[in-house]
């Protein structure tokens, strides 16, 4: 579509600076993006969502176009659209915007670096996991001229994405937090993965920009060696940090300009001190007092199933169900294994989008288990189920068969891990422990 038309669909954006997609919310006041997807269309509500008060509807089926009614507006692409809308509106703005991208540990570390910052800056940040094509634009269209930075997460699961969203918001700082294996049917390989992932450092090389990278990551420090970078790590790099406890709670020794300050965290898992590294290097990079920085990360509690430590009338869990693949699923055994907690039961579902790789990676976890002791090992999903001959772990081809297991057993006492894919929805087996 032409700028002229952009700039049409701006003028107003101006005026009534929010974007809906879903004209079952609240959409009074707001301008409408009919987007479409494999098993929805979004312009059989446009008309719905002029009725319940939008400004605007963007749609890109002529079949609805009413001549008599200008609040619809055509353009061949509403996506796309939506994509050039939040282009032209982060072009007006002169502040940094730190993209944050990885295979583990993103969008904790984008929540980390959030509630920092805010304690003395008007910031905007990507709500929740809104991390994809249409996430990142309505993350940009809600920069205001109070906005003094912004925070990007982008996530990707096939190639070129990663390049496709830092077009539209221009980064001007980056964190990559680790490459890993993830979505590699999309990706193709691991090597794919690293490809994506380095988009990012590649488009802050272009715009001369800051990276926050962690100097115990050789690959990331090869992959950002000729980039303006603050480095940060355990005891080394600019920003120094100390993992002095993880039982099973993280606390960290940050040697800030104002002496070594201990943080006590209520994250749970080793795995997330690279992810408190980030926070503190980026809020003390953007002048964020150390007093600020600790306050923040000691308030901060996980939420969404993200490493949260439930104690329920029976046990104690370690939820940590909103993903996994193998990088994350190997560190949650290895933390898990290492705790103190009597009575450990590991509860773990398939990881997905692995493609020709899933049977050897779901057999390395296994073989991964087999060195472990554990009270108990309970195992969910068609691949580990195919894959586990021996009979030596419980196992499930589904979820559902996973809780009347569970239901029957009525366990008390343990601490238990329940860790896997989004798509195995474990966080279901809670009411059961």
């Amino acid at each position: 579509m032409s700028m002229k038309e952009i700039e049409q669909i701006y003028s107003v954006f101006l005026k009534h600076p929010i974007i809906s997609t879903d004209s079952r919310n609240h959409v009074e006041g707001t301008i409408f993006f009919a987007l479409s997807g494999e098993t929805f269309n979004g312009n059989r509500f446009a008309k719905q969502a002029l009725d319940k008060g939008a400004v605007l509807a963007i749609v890109d089926d002529p079949g609805i176009i009413d001549e008599t009614d200008e609040r619809l507006f055509y353009v061949p692409n509403t996506l796309k659209t939506l994509q050039d809308l939040a282009f032209r509106h982060r072009q007006g703005f002169d502040i940094p915007i730190l993209a944050i991208t990885g295979t583990n540990g993103k969008t904790t570390t984008k929540e980390l670096i959030s509630n920092v910052l805010k304690t003395e800056k008007e910031i905007i940040y990507t709500q929740g996991n809104l991390n994809n094509h249409i996430g990142v634009p309505l993350t940009l269209l809600s920069i205001s001229n109070n906005t003094e930075i912004a925070v990007v997460e982008m996530g990707a699961n096939h190639q070129g994405e990663i390049e496709a969203l830092c077009r539209i918001a221009k980064p001007t700082h980056g964190i990559i937090t680790n490459i890993g294996k993830a979505h590699l049917e999309g990706f193709g390989s691991y090597e794919g993965v690293i490809k994506t992932k380095n988009e990012l450092y590649e488009s802050i090389k272009e715009s001369k920009g800051t990276l926050f990278v962690n100097q115990e990551d050789a690959l990331l420090m090869d992959l950002s060696k000729d980039i303006q970078r603050v480095t940060y790590g355990k005891r080394s790099g600019d920003i120094e940090g100390e993992l002095l406890d993880s039982k099973p709670f993280l606390k960290i020794g940050w040697k800030s300009k104002n002496g070594t300050l201990d943080i006590h965290t209520q994250l749970y898992g080793n795995y997330n001190f690279p992810n408190m590294m980030a926070a503190i290097t980026a809020g003390n990079y953007f002048g964020i007092s150390p007093v600020n920085i600790k306050k923040s990360l000691e308030e901060y509690t996980p939420k969404n199933n993200r490493s949260q430590v439930i104690k329920t009338e029976n046990n104690t869990l370690i939820l940590d169900a909103y993903n996994a693949n193998p990088g994350s699923m190997s560190l949650a055994i290895e933390t898990f294994s290492a705790q103190d907690f009597d009575d450990k039961i590991i509860i773990l579902g398939d990881m997905f989008e692995l493609g020709k790789d899933s049977e050897s990676e779901h057999q390395k976890i296994i073989d991964l288990l087999k060195s472990k002791s554990f009270k108990q090992i309970i195992l969910i999903g068609k691949d580990f189920f195919k894959i586990q001959k021996e009979q030596k772990y419980f196992s499930f081809e589904t979820t559902k068969e996973a809780a009347e297991y569970l239901n029957n057993q009525k366990l008390r006492g343990n601490t238990i891990l329940i860790k896997g894919s989004r798509g195995m929805q474990l966080e279901t087996l809670v009411q059961y422990l």
